[in-house]
């Protein structure tokens, strides 16, 4: 019986040993077949990342530092496809070649210089072009609301998201079962070579032990400082975001069709590191006389006029005295007054009928009289983390850069979006691209060596770079 016993405990433990070995093969087969098809899937997502979303919109269809990507290939149609990779790889050199395409890119684009990536295999363009084109044919989602702060952008990456959570759970279920054999293997080694085995390890004892607990606690510390971190970088960078704002505002109108510059309405820009919105007293300059918006009639100048205490109903129009300290009853009437004269003309002319222009007033009274002795409280787009340093002015008045570098062609915008992804990788890319301009600039005086040596022709160019733009207490410090 003894014999017996002994010979079906080595059957059992040559049994165990080759089911663990080929759980052992199975799951490191499965894990690196799931490797090999993650990165596959992913290379072309990982070298935009990497290479390009620091200068090109993510949804591809948004010009930014650089243009859209979207319909690249066909833009390219008329060359031969290794002329694509070559201006990928190294567009300054196209460029000083002649190529017709590259110089079209020049003239559009110039002086703003595309960053080389001489390192990209055609595989890895290719599969650069195939996630561009996935990305642009991928169903879009509306975030927002239409003329009044919609964003259209691709569908976030959900399923990717899933698939690895799949793979997470399926891994740790081997990983309990294999653990779970291991336990089983140690306990019949010890009864085979006549030791005292103790207790069969059960399930729970498994999956409550000191070092799995340790593991598992370890790897919770560094998923969360990972998380944390990351959303830390992330922190006021929503490239596209255009928010629906307290007054709707139309850019277009203004500085498109109206032709007003910049820095008259964000006057802190050439004079102090913040641009400052406009104070309801800038819009009132020229809204004191301009009481009809060409867009949206009365309503939304209306709800300025509430904010600041303009009586729009006396001839030129004048400020309400004691304003703060007036009923809300009283400041009703004069701004029903105001709204209700607007339809006056529609009501004459049969447009509207008398009930239906009351109807009408008391629809844009209330969004009017919420912002009645009140400040107009914009919402924020552009917001950088406390520790990055950013000063208008040494861009705007010492750099002379222009606004749309990084706010875009916002003269187009209805309603302005982020347009920038305002990333540590894009500011220093804008650096080591800059040239700084020396001629007729006084801020640059004390740089005079560098003009010597462009004189004398013993460099083409400097760049921001050259003077520091990369030095980390410049925007850290």
């Amino acid at each position: 019986m003894w014999y017996f016993t002994q010979i079906e405990m080595k059957r059992t433990f040559k049994k165990h040993t080759m089911l663990r070995k080929n759980l052992l093969q199975v799951l490191l087969a499965f894990f690196f077949v799931q490797i090999a098809f993650v990165a596959s899937g992913q290379d072309g997502k990982a070298l935009f990342k990497n290479n390009c979303a620091s200068c090109h919109a993510k949804n591809m269809v948004t010009n930014s530092t650089g243009p859209a990507l979207s319909g690249a290939e066909e833009r390219w149609a008329d060359y031969p496809k290794e002329d694509l990779y070559s201006w990928i790889r190294n567009s300054s050199a196209m460029i000083e070649s002649g190529h017709p395409r590259a110089k079209e890119l020049w003239s559009e684009w110039g002086p703003t210089v595309m960053t080389s990536f001489p390192n990209l295999k055609d595989e890895d363009i290719d599969a650069l072009l195939v996630y561009i084109n996935e990305v642009v044919n991928a169903p879009v989602a509306v975030v927002g609301g239409g003329g009044d702060g919609t964003v259209v952008q691709p569908p976030a990456d959900d399923n990717t998201t899933l698939y690895f959570g799949i793979l997470v759970a399926v891994l740790a279920l081997l990983a309990i079962v294999l653990a779970r054999i291991i336990a089983n293997l140690n306990y019949m080694s010890k009864v085979k070579a006549g030791e005292d085995a103790g207790e069969r390890q059960t399930l729970v004892q498994l999956l409550t032990d000191k070092r799995l607990l340790a593991f598992l606690t370890f790897l919770f510390i560094v998923l969360t400082g990972y998380t944390t971190v990351n959303n830390a970088i992330n922190l006021g960078r929503q490239q596209g975001y255009a928010p629906t704002q307290p007054i709707k505002f139309s850019h277009v109108t203004h500085a498109g069709l109206n032709k007003i510059d910049c820095q008259y309405c964000h006057d802190g820009a050439r004079r102090s590191k913040h641009s400052v919105i406009p104070a309801t007293n800038t819009c009132m300059n020229c809204h004191a006389a301009i009481k009809d918006g060409s867009k949206y009639g009365r309503a939304e100048l209306t709800k300025i006029y509430a904010s600041a205490g303009f009586d729009p109903t006396k001839g030129a129009g004048q400020y309400i005295e004691n304003y703060e300290d007036m009923k809300k009853e009283d400041i009703e009437k004069i701004y029903r007054k105001w709204l209700k004269g607007g339809f006056a003309g529609d009501v004459s002319e049969g447009k509207m009928s008398a009930s239906e222009a009351e109807l009408e007033t008391e629809k844009l009274l209330g969004p009017i009289m919420a912002q009645a002795q009140m400040p107009i409280e914009w919402t924020r787009i552009h917001n950088l983390p406390d520790h990055v340093y950013f000063n208008h002015a040494q861009h705007v008045t010492v750099g002379e850069v222009e606004c749309e570098t990084c706010h875009g062609k916002v003269e187009e915008m209805e309603v302005v979006q982020q347009y920038s992804p305002l990333s540590m990788g894009w500011c220093i890319n804008c650096h080591r691209q800059t040239e700084v301009q020396f001629e007729d600039n006084e801020y640059y005086e004390a740089y005079q060596h560098y003009q010597e040596d462009l004189e004398n022709k013993k460099i083409d160019k400097v760049t921001v770079e050259d003077i520091g733009g990369l030095e980390c207490q410049k925007c850290h410090y």
